[in-house]
């Protein structure tokens, strides 16, 4: 795993497992332990830091809505090939 410059979400927090299942900017879901981020909550954004002396999670207030938008804009690039439209070889009724 690569997570430097990653932005993190947390998704859903289980508080009674201690874990975080968080997403990536690039969309994958992880189990993270909850005290390894600082002050966890549903929502909370961090930005990962990959040092020699291991892996730091540091707060991000702008985090969930960067990700929001990102993913946003996956939608927005996502399109069908070019000439296709739904319904243009089976206009009418079938036999």
């Amino acid at each position: 795993m690569t997570w430097a410059g990653e932005v993190l979400v947390v998704d859903v927090l289980d508080e009674d497992a201690g874990l975080a299942d968080v997403e990536d900017t690039r969309g994958r879901t992880y189990q993270l332990p909850a005290e390894w981020l600082p002050g966890a909550r549903d929502g909370a954004a961090y930005r990962v830091a990959v040092t020699d002396g291991g892996v730091r999670f540091t707060p991000d207030p702008d985090g969930a809505r960067l990700l929001r938008e990102r993913s946003k804009q996956t939608l927005l690039d996502f399109s069908d090939a070019p000439g296709e439209s739904a319904g243009a070889e089976g206009d009418g009724e079938r036999a």
